[in-house]
């Protein structure tokens, strides 16, 4: 329950994934954090439902990895995979598409899939098990000012009853229509397609028992000429009964006036049962805010940035938000951070979604449009037009070149003249401002076990004296810092380094095998000190 006379450490608004995310992720840190959510029950839309393997890294450091695994509603052990049709669901022209078990080896955990909704209990759940976390539901924020000291956040209760928050930072979690974001004064820049998208969910078995023929998967992209590129796109919701669909309406479309079950048959490709559960529209449109931090007021999730559901990459891309912006958080309310670090939430997370949309959304729609319009099987002919939509291969190197990363950042000893940015490649190279890649080592424990809350650096036995250093400098500036001493090990030849330090985030900092290197500089560098 809120105290409306206590002064939080963090107080943030919006308590969907990303709010409770960095809300756990800044309770479990010590820190006292107040969230404020306008929605009392949860909403029954089955959306973000997508989550990667280093979503579920997230889970595992926030202590509810097996509570989301366990909340999923298709039975577990049925693939988590997806496909592509041409024309429609039942054409025969397809292929397997994104294809993240292709990634599996280079992450810490697997990846899972299961309802927005689902995934909201879990996280109310886990941050109700935490006593530095206290939650206002029905409450939504209608005025914010900030001074030298930090935030203050007036709120509306249910019955139109007013209160004031104080907290030394304040965080707007509260979606596309961020009134945080608003009242902040942060602009966004925005790329419109003048397209209305309509959200189905709905009941049919039929659907169902057509697509036995595709075992093992569980969402499904049809592409065809008309739509130039924009998707119809199938998702199970359970295993049997339940889908969602999103797909391009024409603009004035309304419920009233539009044959809802004919398109969904038309987009299958057969006649099938169906009993609507929801009816919605959405704009589609793709928007960043231009920055993410205003003093002392910060942005995250879908406050920050919006885009189509194409993908995945929403919820995923949010609560990594939630991960970036806890840890810098926490360490200015520690003593130990400084505004060059906050300042690099912005630096390191905003150009990451920017080359998202641009690579990994509005590409695509290009692509598939061009694609489209060169090729058919009519015009082709049958055997033609298979070779070129066998050898699109869209899925796997979507998955494969998407690897977030901070290359580049002014808080990472990284590459000179690179940038943060969605692409990448994966690999088991430690390399400094990317995802740490699971190695074992010489206690025949993963690396993942021995990460500390804060910075850990693992160290080849051959590196005692610079491993040393690095500790002295991090008791000299505060920094917490877990050195793991290791012999000789698989570890360290496949990070292709001696010494490897990692961020609180699981990101890679620095890397080296030069005895004496100087500690204290790179400790200044990687904290915003330098």
């Amino acid at each position: 329950m809120i105290d409306f006379d206590r002064v939080y450490d963090v107080v943030i608004v919006g308590g969907g994934p990303v709010g409770l995310g960095l809300a756990i992720d800044l309770g479990q840190r010590g820190h006292s954090v107040a969230v404020v959510e306008k929605h009392v029950t949860l909403h029954s839309i089955p959306k973000g439902q997508n989550l990667t393997q280093r979503t579920m890294e997230h889970f595992q450091a926030w202590g509810c990895e097996d509570a989301i695994r366990a909340a999923r509603l298709v039975p577990k052990g049925y693939a988590i995979g997806g496909m592509t049709s041409y024309d429609n669901l039942l054409s025969g022209y397809h292929y397997d598409w994104l294809q993240r078990d292709l990634v599996a080896p280079y992450y810490n955990a697997a990846n899972e899939r299961l309802p927005q909704y689902q995934t909201e209990s879990v996280l109310r759940a886990r941050a109700a098990e935490i006593a530095g976390i206290d939650i206002a539901y029905g409450w939504e924020a209608s005025g914010l000012a900030q001074d030298e000291g930090g935030a203050t956040v007036s709120i509306t209760g249910p019955g139109g009853e007013a209160a004031q928050m104080r907290a030394r930072f304040a965080v707007g979690a509260d979606g596309a229509r961020s009134a945080m974001r608003e009242m902040a004064g942060i602009s966004q820049t925005r790329s419109e397609h003048d397209k209305l998208m309509v959200l189905l969910v709905f009941r049919s078995t039929g659907l169902h028992e057509l697509l036995k023929r595709y075992p093992g998967k569980q969402f499904y992209c049809v592409l065809n000429r008309e739509l130039q590129g924009y998707w119809l796109f199938f998702g199970r919701v359970d295993l049997g009964t339940t889908w969602f669909f999103h797909a391009p309406v024409p603009l004035g479309t309304t419920r009233e006036n539009f044959d809802f079950k004919a398109y969904l048959e038309q987009a299958v490709g057969a006649e099938i049962d169906v009993a609507f559960d929801h009816v919605g529209f959405w704009e589609l449109r793709i928007a960043l805010a231009d920055t993410y931090r205003q003093a002392s007021v910060f942005i995250a999730g879908d406050a920050c940035h919006s885009h189509p559901p194409y993908g995945g990459y929403g919820v995923n891309t949010g609560l990594e938000d939630a991960r970036n912006l806890g840890w810098k958080l926490s360490a200015m309310l520690a003593g130990w951070g400084s505004e060059a670090l906050l300042d690099s939430y912005t630096a390191e997370r905003r150009p990451v979604f920017a080359t998202t949309a641009e690579h990994f959304i509005e590409r695509f729609i290009r692509e598939d449009r061009d694609f489209l319009n060169a090729h058919s099987p009519g015009e082709d002919g049958e055997a033609a037009f298979c070779r070129a939509w066998d050898n699109r291969n869209e899925g796997s190197s979507e998955v494969m070149a998407f690897a977030p990363n901070y290359d580049g950042s002014p808080i990472v000893c990284g590459t000179e003249g690179a940038a943060p940015s969605a692409l990448g490649s994966h690999e088991f190279r430690a390399r400094a401002g990317h995802h740490l890649a699971p190695q074992v080592l010489g206690d025949g424990r993963g690396a993942f076990a021995h990460l500390g809350p804060g910075f850990t650096l693992f160290a080849h036995e051959d590196q005692a004296a610079t491993a040393d250093a690095f500790a002295d400098a991090a008791r000299a500036a505060g920094v917490p810092l877990r050195v793991v001493r290791s012999g000789d090990c698989p570890a360290f030849a496949g990070w292709q380094a001696g010494l490897v330090l990692v961020r609180p985030d699981h990101y890679v900092a620095w890397t080296g095998d030069a005895t004496g290197a100087a500690a204290a500089s790179i400790l200044a560098r990687v904290t915003g000190r330098a």
